[in-house]
């Protein structure tokens, strides 16, 4: 198989969507992410990368806390409306009628409608030219009672948005293709 090569760039065909969220001047808004993700598990820590002049970014550096809020398919358009106007201009929170909480960090915002949601402190941000990348500790994860089974979390009901770059569209996750730390073991010699 031959390869031909592209302009450097960060070639990752689908990517989780989720809501990064902040109180900026005291009032709820959010952004929505299509990059950044899951960093360490212990301690568990994610990034947000935020380009420099969103309204959400003034927020999280006010008071270094943001929120991660993972919407399931049917969230998609106030996922999108999230991602296509500015908090400065508008109120998100009363435009999607999106209900908030917060947790012990008290300045982080969450989506009580959204499955997944966590609140993390700033540990570091990291200037590139165009992004922040904000990266926190979760210090709280709330999950939708649906989501549970037998008291741990079970996925098979969640629809996770997620967004294939290419396309230019949003999608949800599709047919299994196998156990992950499983499938790769018909390769092993013996």
């Amino acid at each position: 198989m031959g390869k031909k090569e592209l302009t450097a760039q960060c070639l990752i065909p689908v990517r989780l969507i989720y809501l990064a969220g902040a109180n900026v001047d005291g009032k709820p808004n959010f952004i929505e992410i299509a990059s950044g993700g899951i960093l360490s598990y212990g301690p568990p820590m994610f990034a947000v990368p935020i380009r420099h002049h969103h309204h959400t970014l003034k927020g999280i550096l006010e008071n270094w806390t943001f929120s991660v809020n993972v919407p399931s398919v049917e969230l998609a358009k106030e996922a999108d409306y999230c991602g296509t106007v500015s908090g400065a201009n508008t109120d998100k929170v009363r435009d999607c009628d999106f209900k908030i909480s917060y947790g012990k960090l008290e300045t982080a915002p969450m989506i009580d409608q959204f499955p997944i949601t966590m609140e993390c402190s700033v540990i570091q941000i990291l200037r590139t030219d165009v992004h922040s990348v904000v990266i926190g500790r979760v210090d709280g994860t709330y999950i939708s009672e649906e989501l549970l089974k037998e008291g741990k979390p079970d996925f098979d009901s969640l629809a996770p948005l997620l967004y294939f770059a290419q396309k230019g569209e949003y999608f949800t996750a599709g047919q299994s293709v196998g156990k992950a730390r499983s499938i790769g073991n018909e390769l092993k010699k013996s």
